[in-house]
């Protein structure tokens, strides 16, 4: 089964039905696309972690259609979360809270916490309100790719990680690129766990108060693995300098074939991809990049580390992590 147009209204009604009956569903957001499965059915949710490889212990975000729809699964709303759901949603920012008492609990790994986010892509609106309206309160919903790999931008993207068995809904390629900014608003002050699109200034704004850095104490949050987001070949991230460095010595003892570069300025390589100098830009198509290289057969994609400004932290935490998949 190749993907089902987005925009289709019998194609969002199907896929509406078959979370309603608990089967999974490749679903588009802004972020990544999903692998989603109703939140509300520990059996449906099973089938994700079975699908992604993934630890069950490993919380999923759930995604409901607005802050009315984010009430049963959650014990209570704190005004840490209020605030950022009226300040960011819809859109790329998940909240961890409190979790209702049976309810989702294969979805929250065990824990007693929850992370929710209400997605802003149209069509991911149109199937949550579908299967609202079929009494699915909400979706659980990481990225459809297999566990630690690279999160998929494009429809076609899950279809060559899971296959034709799985309907997927095509909703072209994703705006924001990046998985969603975590706030953990379960305890009295609220923490970044992971860095996305939305600034850490933005956020502090809308909450009025500092966030603080994740501790030991924190709960487990999607993505936050040391090692995650790698393709099949090696990633090293270094800085302008060390890159040519390495480059040059390399090309000096003729090491460069199957060496893919990823920079903002032009490099001898083997293959070489612009990298924008805009922090969105980047963030936009840094998972569609990895996957490109990675089909080239490259061995290695060399990337130059993103600028030591605050908007880029969503983009360098993907980096670090896909690096720290590979080590010396």
């Amino acid at each position: 089964m190749s993907a089902l147009p987005g925009n289709d209204p019998a194609a969002v009604q199907a896929a509406a039905q078959r979370l309603a009956d608990g089967e999974l569903l490749g679903l588009p957001t802004e972020t990544v696309y999903g692998l989603a499965a109703r939140a509300d059915r520990d059996d449906a949710v099973a089938k994700i972690f079975a699908a992604k490889g993934r630890p069950s212990d490993h919380p999923l975000i759930v995604h409901v259609l607005d802050a009315a729809g984010a009430e049963p699964f959650a014990d209570h709303l704190p005004d840490t979360a209020r605030r950022l759901m009226e300040a960011f949603w819809p859109g790329p920012l998940t909240v961890i809270v409190p979790r209702a008492p049976g309810m989702a609990e294969a979805a929250a790994g065990g824990h007693a916490t929850v992370a929710l986010r209400s997605p802003a892509h149209p069509v991911a609106r149109e199937v949550l309100a579908a299967a609202r309206e079929l009494g699915v309160q909400g979706v659980a919903a990481p990225s459809a790719n297999r566990f630690g790999r690279v999160s998929p931008t494009l429809a076609r993207h899950v279809v060559e990680e899971f296959g034709a068995g799985l309907m997927v809904l095509d909703g072209g390629a994703c705006e924001v690129g990046i998985e969603s900014s975590i706030v953990d608003c379960s305890r009295d002050r609220p923490a970044l766990l992971r860095p996305g699109l939305l600034s850490r200034a933005r956020i502090e704004a809308a909450l009025g108060q500092p966030l603080a850095e994740a501790d030991a104490a924190a709960p487990k949050a999607s993505g936050t693995l040391a090692a995650h987001y790698a393709p099949s070949a090696r990633v090293r991230l270094l800085d302008a300098d060390a890159l040519a460095l390495r480059l040059a010595t390399a090309a000096a003892s003729g090491g460069l074939e199957g060496v893919a570069v990823y920079s903002r300025a032009q490099l001898p390589a083997w293959r070489w991809q612009a990298q924008p100098g805009d922090p969105a830009a980047a963030a936009h198509e840094l998972f569609a990049v990895l996957r490109q290289l990675d089909s080239t057969g490259a061995r290695e994609i060399w990337v130059e580390a993103p600028p030591r400004d605050p908007a880029w932290d969503g983009v360098r935490d993907r980096l670090s992590r896909a690096a720290a998949a590979f080590t010396d």
